[in-house]
Formats: C-alpha cells, structure tokens, sequence
C-alpha cells in the first residue's frame, strides 16, 4: 500500500492516491501519512476529504503534525484547529513547540481557545487534562422528544451521544441516560422518569490512571467529570481511557526493565536521548553489584584453601535467587496494577510468598542435591551448604519480591521500580553473603 501510493505520488496521479485514501479508515490514512515522505506529505493531506481530514489529523504523530501545520495557511489551520475535539487540540498543544502553540491557539475560534486553556491547566495526570467538554447535556423536564431534537442539534459536535447527560439550573450534574433508553421510551415521557440517578463521576483532579480503572470495573463508554464545586465540566471517553492505559503500561515495562520512561515512541527517539534514558540505572546497578565482589573477596583466602569448588555454584545461587524474585514482583506488581492488593494485604501476600518459597526452594533443593551428588560428584557437606543456601535464597527472594512493590505503592512510589533489575541486585549480595556464611559454619572456612 505504502510503495503503491508513493509510486502514484511521483507520477503525480492524485486523483488515483484520494481514491486509494477514500477506502481507508482515518486511523489507517494516519497511519499511512505518517509515513510519507516531507515533500508529499502537504499534498497528501490536503487531497482528503474536508469531512474527514480533521479527524485524520488528530491521529496523525506528533512529529508529522508539526510538518503539517509549518505548511499550512492562517485559513487552513483554523479550519483544522476548529473541527477537532477540544481534547484532542489540547493534547496536540502539549507536543508542539512554543512559536507552533502561539499559531494554533490564535487560529482558534474563542470558545475553542477558552476550552483548550481551560483542560491545559489541569495537572498532566490528572481526568482534567484528558477529558472533553463536548458532550450533549439535558434537563430534567425536557421530554424524549426534546432530547432527540437537542442531539441531532449538538451531536454532531460532540464527542459521544451514546449518553447524554442531565443538569440542573447552576450545572450540578443530576443523572445520566442512554441513547438505548431513549430509543426504547414513550417520546412524551419526562427525561427525569427516566435517567438513572446512580451514576459514576470523577473529580478533575483524580489521577487519570484511576480514572482508566473506572472504565475497566464499570464497562462504561464515557465517565463524568466534576469539579471541586460539584459542578459538570466535561467527560472521559474510552478512547482517551485505553490511550492512558497503553501509556502507563508502557512506563511500568520501560521501569521494570530499569528505563527512564518516556513519552516517545522508540523509533521517534534519538540515540543520545535513548543512551540517557537507559544509563542512569544501570550505573546504579553496576555500583550496586560492585557490593557482591566485595563479598567474594572477603572469602577469597579461604575458596584458595581447599574449597574453590564453592565458586561454580556461585552463578546458579544468584541466578535462581533473581528469577525467584523477579516471579513474585512480577506478581505483586500486576496484582497492584489491577487493584487486588493494597498495604493491607501486605501480610496475607508475605504468608502465601512464604509457602511458594518452602515449596519451590525444597523442590528445587532436592533436585540440586541429587545433581550434585550423582552426576558432579561433589563431596555430601558442599552438597549440603550449596542446597541449603538455595533454599534460604529461595526464601528471601520470595519474601523481598512481594514486600518491596507493596511498600513502594504506600509511599507513593511507582511499584515497577522494584523489578527485575533492583531485586537481582539485591538478592545477589544476599545470596552471597548466606552462601558463605553456612559454608563457614558447615566446612569451617
């Protein structure tokens, strides 16, 4: 599709490329613009349909917009700024350059400047700065035939009609009512007979993960906003839930695996950008293992006496002391993300850990001992001191796995810090320092 239309574009057969463009869906053309070439980009959009090229728009990457709106006229803009929803002008502010913003916002009409400024001064995680104030409101004493004729006034301007909302005389946000109840009730009823008083609602200041929750526990399509008075200012839609969703997934796999998170999209970001992304945890890390050296030099004399063997186990003690750690912090952390657990289930999470680890070290331990006795041929009391050693690592990998994203979760930490990379670490230098310590009690080192 992507050479087709680029082939097209150079023989200047625009006709044929609008025609390929009219089949597509608007995320598909954004998807396809996104790719074109800088010097076809400008033609490319401008051969859209007006109807759909606004909403092509919104979809398009920031990086493309930006091209876009330098080659845009004053007229064109506005026609652009003006036909996208409030939401998603607002978000198209927050990646554009300062000179780019000061365009846009004086190519917008008025009230859709005083919206957009309005949704910026929102907190940037907060439902305030994702929600759109487009919506279709009712009254209470308006009849299912008013209603209709209201939504096929504004409908078309709005973000969803799939349900309306109903407010009082100074906008205290009443009840709500669908579209399928509305379709399915006498025209003459009353709206108020009709709505369902006992709605969901978020303040503007609730954190927009929450927010995101909302939508997965309640299967809603929209979600009312209100401010600190109580009163309706706009609503959170799915789409813009699935979008925070996405992103926050993206930042707990970005810290899990020891990431700077970022806003961009890997192949949008550069290098060096990349490098100081990744280097600030991992110098971390590397300083942080430097710890476990030190434990084996301190043993260093007495592994040269007689007990060198001790240092090829070394490896599978750390290893399995990581991978333990990383399957109950992965746990936890998927368990705190869907909202299972809290501070206080800390305890009834430490008492399954706990049970996990006698089982999974024991098995782990019988396993290693016949191992070590019948095919190494290591002698019974290092047999013994290495699988001893497993299982207390095993324990304590467990244990630190579970405690640690709980307790970063209670004082407001991100729980995916306490992943893989920080756990290992620790557990390195445990291991190690119970690995020689039972050896020193068993063999006398």
């Amino acid at each position: 599709m992507q050479d087709k239309i680029l082939e097209l574009l150079k023989e200047k057969k625009y006709l044929e490329v609008k025609k390929i463009l009219s089949q597509e869906k608007t995320v598909d053309i954004a998807e396809i613009l996104n790719d074109v070439s800088d010097e076809f980009l400008p033609i490319c959009f401008r051969i859209l349909p007006k109807d759909t090229a606004a909403d092509v728009f919104s979809y398009m990457d920031s990086d493309s917009q930006e091209k876009l709106i330098k080659t845009f006229s004053d007229s064109e803009l506005k026609e652009i700024i003006n036909d996208l929803y409030v939401d998603d002008a607002a978000a198209l502010i927050e990646e554009m350059p300062s000179n780019v913003v000061k365009r846009i916002l004086r190519s917008a009409d008025p009230e859709m400047r005083k919206s957009i400024n309005m949704l910026l001064q929102y907190p940037k995680n907060s439902a305030g700065s994702i929600m759109t104030t487009e919506y279709v409101s009712l009254k209470r004493d308006m009849t299912v035939s008013d209603a209709f004729d209201k939504i096929r006034k504004y409908g078309v301007d709005s973000e969803t009609i799939y349900t309306a909302y109903i407010t009082s005389k100074n906008r205290r946000l009443i009840g709500t009512v669908s579209a399928k109840t509305l379709l399915l009730s006498d025209m003459n009823s009353k709206i108020e007979d009709i709505m369902d008083s006992n709605f969901v609602s978020v303040a503007t200041t609730e954190d927009k993960e929450a927010v995101a929750d909302l939508f997965m526990k309640y299967d809603l399509l929209a979600l009312p906003v209100v401010d600190a008075e109580n009163r309706f200012v706009g609503i959170v839609t799915v789409d813009d839930a699935i979008d925070v969703v996405q992103d926050e997934a993206t930042e707990d796999i970005e810290a899990m695996a020891a990431i700077v998170p970022t806003d961009k999209t890997y192949i949008k970001t550069g290098v060096f950008e990349t490098f100081l992304k990744r280097i600030p945890w991992l110098l971390i890390l590397m300083v942080s293992a430097t710890f476990a050296g030190s434990i084996i030099r301190n043993y260093e004399n007495a592994l040269q006496n007689g007990y060198v063997i001790l240092t090829a186990f070394i490896p599978m003690l750390m290893g399995t002391g990581g991978n333990c750690g990383s399957q109950a912090s992965t746990s936890v952390i998927r368990a705190i993300s869907l909202g299972e657990i809290t501070i206080k289930n800390i305890f009834s999470v430490i008492w399954k850990e706990i049970r996990v680890a006698f089982l999974c070290g024991v098995t782990l331990a019988i396993a290693n001992f016949a191992k070590l006795m019948l095919v190494d041929r290591v002698s019974f009391e290092v047999s013994l001191v290495v699988c001893l050693t497993l299982v207390i690592t095993v324990f304590l990998a467990k244990f630190i796995g579970c405690v640690l994203p709980i307790l970063a979760k209670a004082i407001k930490l991100d729980p995916a810090v306490m992943a893989s990379p920080f756990i290992t670490t620790i557990l390195d230098a445990i291991s190690l320092i119970a690995y020689f310590n039972i050896a020193t009690a068993v063999l006398g080192i």
